[in-house]
């Protein structure tokens, strides 16, 4: 065999072999050399990205202040979702008003005691639908902040979500307490204790009439007792029972002090007359933070010996998503980001709100960058909690102003608890029927 049928011989049969190897050009990787072209998976295209939208918030009072609303709301959302712009109209008036303008608004911020009468706006709807959309946990919240919530459905819906809990407290001037030789209140007081100790403090002297004790409002003493004025569903009128005497008793008794008469206005004449050595009234840490040659502090509120540890009803400030509204994705998104860890401890710690989130982990974070407020017995606040919250009447609102000026005239001795009682009643009796013409 000549030399060149040897070489080709060799050259074929190693062909053959590199034919069964893996590594064969040709040998299943679709290239030109042996099979067919592999086709490679084909590329998604790119997600569109969202549609910039403008949510608009409208608020029943000052909720959040222009800094607040960008520190908590404006500016986590913008940074988590830059689609999303919020903006706070600052319109003057109520809803009802706003949307007889043709405005779209996107949420209500309020406290819970205006969810009944927002009900027949049609703007309200259960949100939990959407919330389970978006994988958004409820069981987070204090259970009895959203049981309070749900009392404004008759289904139990849950129309809102809160996010702060106003506090009760019992401030107090120590200058007026020190000024007397009278020892700073303790916590844990009863009614009874606190006004006590209002008498030793309400002194004249020298030109200056010192008063002793005050609550703010009649709600102080009505809500631990979870005392409401109308039931939410009979529309009948609940004034006239043994619990509330008690109420009003126990302002007789703080009022009926001489010289501690009843006022009104009591937040400026502790803190800025400074006459006043105990006031009890809900959350005023940011504002005393502004005055700091103001020597205060603060210790827990009395309490009814029936009910110890117990201040208020659940008063919750609330973001009311609005059925209107055409982005509801967008509204929980807005949620999700309120409701977070970081926004919460945020509030927390730099706005002295307190959290409706059950973690304890707020209460440690409470006020720790408010310098102003290091030193003071903050944790007397945390000492009581809420009482359960009743159904609040779409009437609620319209129906304080007549019992309160009833209360002002039975604590000013000018009728008996009896009267007081009756005249109320008949007067919120008459503002219901005529609401309900």
């Amino acid at each position: 065999m000549s030399k060149r049928s040897c070489m080709a011989m060799l050259l074929a049969g190693a062909l053959a072999l590199g034919g069964c190897g893996t590594n064969a050009p040709g040998a299943g990787d679709g290239s030109a050399a042996g099979g067919t072209e592999e086709k490679k998976p084909a590329e998604k295209p790119a997600e569109k990205p969202p549609e910039p939208v403008t949510l608009k918030f409208h608020q029943l009072g000052v909720y959040f202040t222009p800094e607040d609303f960008k520190l908590l709301l404006a500016d986590p959302v913008k940074k988590k979702y830059p689609h999303i712009t919020l903006e706070m109209m600052n319109f003057p008036g109520n809803l009802d008003k706003l949307l007889a303008t043709g405005e779209t608004v996107d949420f209500l911020v309020t406290y819970n005691g205006q969810l009944a009468p927002h009900k027949d706006l049609d703007v309200l709807e259960d949100i939990t639908p959407l919330a389970k959309k978006h994988n958004f946990d409820l069981s987070r919240f204090d259970p009895g902040a959203i049981d309070a919530l749900k009392t404004a459905s008759d289904i139990g819906e849950l129309y809102a979500l809160p996010y702060a809990v106003n506090l009760n407290a019992l401030y107090y001037n120590k200058e007026i307490f020190d000024k007397f030789g009278v020892a700073y209140p303790k916590d844990g007081m009863t009614w009874e204790e606190a006004v006590d100790l209002g008498k030793k403090l309400t002194r004249l002297d020298g030109n200056v009439q010192y008063r002793g004790i005050e609550v703010d409002n009649l709600n102080r003493l009505l809500f631990p007792l979870s005392l409401n004025i109308i039931d939410a569903k009979t529309d009948k009128v609940m004034v006239g029972t043994e619990p509330y005497k008690a109420a009003f008793e126990v302002g007789k008794q703080m009022f009926s002090i001489p010289g501690n008469e009843y006022k009104t206005d009591l937040n400026n004449r502790f803190m800025k007359d400074r006459n006043v050595a105990m006031a009890g009234t809900v959350n005023l840490f940011l504002s005393l933070k502004q005055l700091p040659d103001f020597n205060w502090d603060v210790a827990q509120f009395p309490s009814y010996k029936e009910r110890p540890n117990t201040y208020g009803m659940y008063d919750l400030h609330l973001l009311i998503p609005m059925k209107m509204s055409k982005n509801k994705d967008d509204q929980m998104r807005v949620l999700e980001v309120m409701f977070s860890d970081e926004v919460q401890t945020m509030m927390t710690r730099k706005t002295a709100r307190i959290s409706t989130l059950k973690d304890p982990k707020y209460v440690k974070e409470y006020a720790k960058d408010i310098p102003e407020l290091k030193g003071k017995r903050i944790e007397s606040i945390f000492k009581s909690k809420p009482a359960p919250a009743q159904a609040f009447s779409k009437h609620f609102s319209k129906a304080s102003a007549p019992l309160t000026a009833e209360y002002v005239e039975f604590v000013n001795g000018k009728i008996d608890i009896n009267t007081a009682l009756r005249n109320a009643e008949e007067k919120i009796t008459q503002i219901i029927k005529a609401q309900t013409k």
